[in-house]
């Protein structure tokens, strides 16, 4: 291949990055060279160094209301920056937006700090407001600026927090917990935003074997050769037009007196074409490099999971390749076998992730090798669809579950983390659609509930296992800086599985 890739490149950038938080008292926020006051709308003003012989018409003159996020920088000796809360910081959500505004407005200042003591006035508990304030910080603060010969963005090196002496311990906890999150997020977004000349399936596999063993996970791939003994008839259907070879990458999490059994699956397609159904070439074409989210956000989920002490059992199933279109691909009315034996006709092969996924869902339905059984339930994540960006846009995933107790886990994982989520209706009447003349089923329905269809597919390979599908195409990535979702790749879908796993409880009856 004549183009040149520097060896040396890492796609991981972040793990090489460390970040001092520290928990304090009032006195080390005074002296930092940046710090925050948090204003609210009405009331008086803080009592706020910064502050001091200022008014709120003052303020007001120079613009500055106090409304939730707005931001202002006050001259000094001492870099102090204003961040409106509207009515006040209320849950540990707006705290982590109000922190993620204040770093980008300090964005030139290694070095932050902030005092938590309203937060916990307000009634957030000292270790969920430490967690939210160090997430806030070190996601606004990241940039993918690996490839770049000059990169301008300043890294944050120390962040620190002020509480109470009684509060301290719990919020050193906090800080704990929020520096793991936030390097899973960094490290799903990292592999997302990696080109995909830099990051095939095949290199991606090698660089999960060369970390894996860092957190405590084992690993297996499959080569082409293995996943044709396999008949992964969907993953290697979709990368019939690919020059680069198919991955299938199983990682596995085990702790000791496992006390359940999680399967995740995370879609991999390293770059999207569409194949012979050739997508056009926009700016969505050119975002494409992220249509492996899903899996870089169950592999980085997984690098938290022995550091955070989750006591279930984990095993992710990474189904990895490009879909490209040339005079072997996959064509429109071609006939795929599926790893089980249905049969599946090919209507459209930008409809590749679904076909990839069944491979994985069916594969995670008769693995027993925790404790003889099953998986308690499986969970998959993909960007899917285009139509669950054009139902819920792009702050909101959409899921679908096949058991309300795996969709209240999963809608209780979201809200604490506050990557948001959606829950459509598995209406099964519309399965009539996807019947094909010539197979089992066809990979395309009609027209319309696009996201529902996607997931009546994969619900017909998962064996009546308890279920849950999170459809992440809409929040995939940020096309400007968003509080703490940073250009680029957004790593949806990394902290909420961790949130899941964590918490997880089997359903009844599994």
């Amino acid at each position: 291949m004549s183009v040149v890739i520097d060896p040396s490149f890492d796609p991981v950038p972040s793990l090489t990055r460390a970040v001092d938080v520290r928990v304090a008292d009032a006195a080390a926020v005074a002296a930092a060279p940046a710090r925050a006051c948090f204003v609210p709308a009405e009331g008086d003003l803080p009592d706020c160094e910064c502050l001091t012989g200022v008014t709120r018409d003052a303020l007001a003159a120079a613009g500055f209301t106090g409304a939730k996020n707005q931001t202002i920088v006050l001259p000094g000796a001492q870099l102090c920056v204003l961040v409106g809360t509207g009515a006040g910081l209320e849950t540990s959500a707006g705290l982590r937006d109000a922190v993620a505004a204040f770093t980008r407005a300090a964005h030139e200042s290694p070095s932050l700090a902030l005092d938590l003591s309203d937060a916990l006035l307000a009634g957030i508990a000292a270790d969920e407001a430490a967690l939210a304030a160090t997430e806030g910080a070190l996601l606004a603060r990241y940039r993918f600026d690996a490839l770049k010969s000059d990169p301008k963005t300043v890294e944050l090196t120390e962040l620190v927090l002020a509480v109470p002496g009684d509060a301290q311990s719990a919020a050193q906890a906090g800080v704990a917990r929020g520096l793991v999150l936030a390097r899973t997020a960094a490290i799903a977004r990292d592999l997302a935003n990696t080109p995909p000349r830099h990051l095939s399936a095949v290199k991606f596999a090698e660089v999960i074997e060369r970390l894996a063993p860092d957190f405590g996970l084992e690993v297996e791939v499959f080569d082409r050769a293995a996943l044709i003994e396999l008949g992964t008839g969907g993953l290697l259907g979709v990368n019939a037009g690919s020059i680069e070879e198919p991955r299938m990458i199983k990682v596995s999490y085990r702790p000791a007196d496992a006390d359940g059994h999680l399967a995740l699956i995370g879609k991999g397609i390293m770059y999207d074409s569409g194949g012979i159904s050739l997508k056009p070439s926009n700016a969505m074409h050119a975002a494409m490099k992220f249509d492996m989210m899903g899996a870089g956000s169950v592999f980085a989920s997984m690098t938290a999971l022995r550091e955070l002490g989750v006591s279930t059992a984990v095993t992710g199933w990474l189904m990895c390749t490009d879909n490209m279109p040339s005079g072997s691909a996959t064509k429109l009315g071609d006939v795929l076998t599926m790893r089980g034996g249905k049969t599946v006709e090919v209507k459209n092969t930008d409809a590749e992730g679904r076909l990839v996924m069944a491979d994985g869902l069916v594969l995670a339905t008769e693995d027993a090798s925790v404790a003889d059984r099953r998986p308690d339930a499986i969970v998959d994540i993909a960007t899917l669809t285009g139509a669950v960006m054009a139902a819920l846009g792009t702050r909101t995933a959409g899921m679908l579950a096949n058991n309300d107790q795996v969709a209240e886990q999963l809608q209780a994982a979201a809200d604490l983390t506050d990557e948001n989520i959606w829950r459509f209706p598995l209406d099964r009447r519309y399965r009539e659609q996807l019947k094909s003349n010539v197979a089992d089923l066809s990979n395309i329905g009609g027209q319309y509930a696009g996201v529902i269809l996607a997931a009546l597919f994969l619900d017909e390979f998962v064996d009546g296992t308890p279920w849950g599908h999170l459809d992440i195409a809409g929040t995939m990535q940020a096309e400007s800086d968003d509080l703490w979702r940073s250009v680029g790749s957004t790593g949806f879908g990394a902290r909420l599985l961790v949130q899941f796993a964590d918490d997880f409880v089997a359903p009844a009856g599994a």
